[in-house]
């Protein structure tokens, strides 16, 4: 059939099994819209910032494991969707984002909204796309959602000019995307999946090093159960919690600079690292030179440009981590826990000597806070964190037990992610509480999305752990900078209860531990979007920490 180019958006959308798209429109990408008008089938939230737009289709695409969408117009429509896709780069989330242009006549002359989308998103994205012709949009829209839910994930950008967009041509959906030069790694080689088994078995303190891309790659249920045939104690980082489970005794906790003592010991100490996709990064080696020095290490990734690329793998396989386990897990039958007891109880004494936990005072403690969320919802609820001292303490101290059950920004860091994150968590499942647990500076970067959240009935449970502070940056200052509180005072703040009333949502202001659970209560139960302000101890620190460029087992304990 002949169609237009806009109309070819859709249909498209629509073959790849999209019910849901965040967006803002504009000039640029009015001729979509005009279609995502007259149809049912897909259903489009309005967030009030593209930013948001891009947060949201993350958050979607995170707790589904779908690829996510969103759409935006041309000029600051796209520039301000660019801090969501370098987000999603950095943390391998699968989303599309479709981008409208000014017309290819005008491109090149400093028209109206006009900017170099393309050539602002090369560095942040998986790949990304102008289209020129419309007969090319068929084939592009397969390309992009294939490149971006295949080999490591990543987000995928299509630019449109409006008038492509309007050309009318045949529309032919093509079945399967062929892309010669694209051929991610999917099976691991065998030879080299048997060196590794043969290194753990001759190992006498390995490590199960857990990964973002056990999460990706739906293979958490595989993880656990390798740990648990092998009786191997397992660390995560930020973008594994919840693969382990809480309560699973093989699991140490998370690592890294705000990792337990624990964990960045027995890192320090092991003599073999199984990393099942991670991908290295600073925030959880610490001083490269300095890393696992005793460790020989296996290193699993589909990526074969993050294997060796910061640490020297001994034994490194490409391949896509739920392929290589399959194949794996068959040959560990020789591997029995026994043999790692003297090692899980040293582990469990570095455990006993300094255990993850805090000092109780007259003012509510954060960790009490998340502590608290944990017991009241557990399970039942999805969380989702902005970034500061809220996201270290909800990775440390929130009972996680599943993957796809956290939601953060991890690699990119990025402020005001949290809330519009947790509406596309509660968008893409409705059965679970969405939370966000939030700082009184990081709730403000998007608090305009009450207003998506009221209208599209996404009742999310923003709890702000309030201290009145940029609390992550006030402590480095007063950690390394002798206490001048540089710009990080955040004493004028707005009244939230007031603030989340006048857009329709509920708020509540908390000053005890029998508030704050009966607030979270009835937050779940009114559902509708929240805020639940909590003021909490204004200088209390996260610990343990490694200070930046520091050593694992170089912490500053509580």
């Amino acid at each position: 059939m002949e169609i237009s180019g806009s109309r070819m958006v859709v249909e498209a959308l629509k073959r790849e099994g999209i019910d849901t798209v965040f967006g803002y429109p504009g000039g640029a990408i009015m001729n979509v819209y005009d279609e995502l008008y007259k149809q049912d089938d897909i259903k489009h939230v309005l967030t009030r910032h593209e930013q948001a737009a891009i947060h949201a289709a993350e958050g979607f695409a995170k707790v589904t494991g779908e690829v996510g969408v969103a759409i935006v117009t041309s000029g600051p429509g796209f520039t301000n969707a660019v801090t969501g896709l370098a987000d999603a780069y950095m943390d391998s989330v699968p989303i599309v984002v479709i981008s409208g242009q000014v017309p290819m006549a005008l491109i090149g002359t400093d028209a109206f909204q006009e900017i170099d989308a393309v050539g602002i998103s090369r560095a942040c994205t998986k790949h990304n796309y102008l289209v020129t012709d419309a007969k090319d949009l068929p084939r592009v829209i397969k390309e992009a959602f294939y490149i971006a839910r295949s080999g490591r994930p990543g987000p995928v950008h299509v630019d449109i000019p409006k008038d492509v967009s309007a050309q009318i041509t045949e529309f032919v959906y093509p079945d399967k995307a062929e892309i010669p030069t694209y051929n991610p790694a999917f099976k691991g080689d065998l030879e080299k999946i048997k060196n590794a088994v043969e290194a753990i078995k001759s190992s006498k303190r390995p490590l199960l090093y857990v990964g973002g891309g056990v999460v990706q790659s739906n293979s958490g249920n595989l993880v656990r159960e390798f740990a648990e045939k092998t009786g191997i104690p397992a660390v995560e980082t930020l973008m594994a919690r919840g693969v382990m489970g809480s309560t699973n005794p093989l699991l140490i906790s998370m690592v890294g600079m705000h990792g337990s003592y624990a964990a960045n010991i027995a890192m320090s100490e092991a003599d073999l690292l199984i990393s099942f996709g991670p991908r290295f990064d600073d925030r959880v080696t610490g001083k490269l030179s300095e890393f696992a020095k005793e460790a020989k290490i296996i290193h699993v990734d589909i990526d074969p440009s993050s294997v060796d690329k910061l640490v020297a793998s001994h034994y490194p396989i490409i391949g896509d981590l739920h392929s290589v386990l399959t194949d794996m897990l068959p040959l560990i039958t020789e591997i029995e826990p026994e043999q790692f007891e003297d090692w899980r109880d040293a582990i469990e004494k570095n455990d006993k000597l300094h255990p993850l936990g805090y000092d109780k005072g007259e003012a509510i403690k954060p960790q009490e806070v998340i502590e608290k969320i944990g017991e009241v919802f557990g399970d039942r609820a999805n969380i989702s964190t902005d970034v500061g001292q809220h996201q270290m303490w909800a990775a440390q101290f929130y009972p996680f037990s599943r993957p796809r059950q956290f939601n953060t920004s991890g690699g990119l860091g990025t402020m005001g992610f949290g809330f519009p994150g947790a509406m596309g968590v509660k968008a893409g499942d409705r059965d679970r509480v969405a939370v966000n647990v939030t700082g009184d500076g990081s709730i403000l970067m998007n608090i305009q999305e009450l207003m998506t959240a009221v209208e599209y009935e996404l009742p999310v449970v923003n709890v702000i752990l309030n201290n009145n502070y940029l609390g992550m940056v006030r402590q480095w200052q007063t950690l390394f900078y002798d206490d001048r509180i540089s710009e990080t005072d955040l004493t004028v703040q707005p009244d939230f209860v007031k603030l989340v009333e006048s857009f329709g949502g509920v708020g509540y202001r908390v000053e005890t531990m029998e508030e704050l659970e009966k607030a979270l209560l009835d937050a779940e139960k009114r559902n509708v979007v929240a805020l639940i302000d909590v003021k909490v101890d204004r200088r209390e620190n996260v610990m343990p920490m490694v200070p930046a460029g520091g050593s694992l087992y170089n912490m500053m304990l509580r």
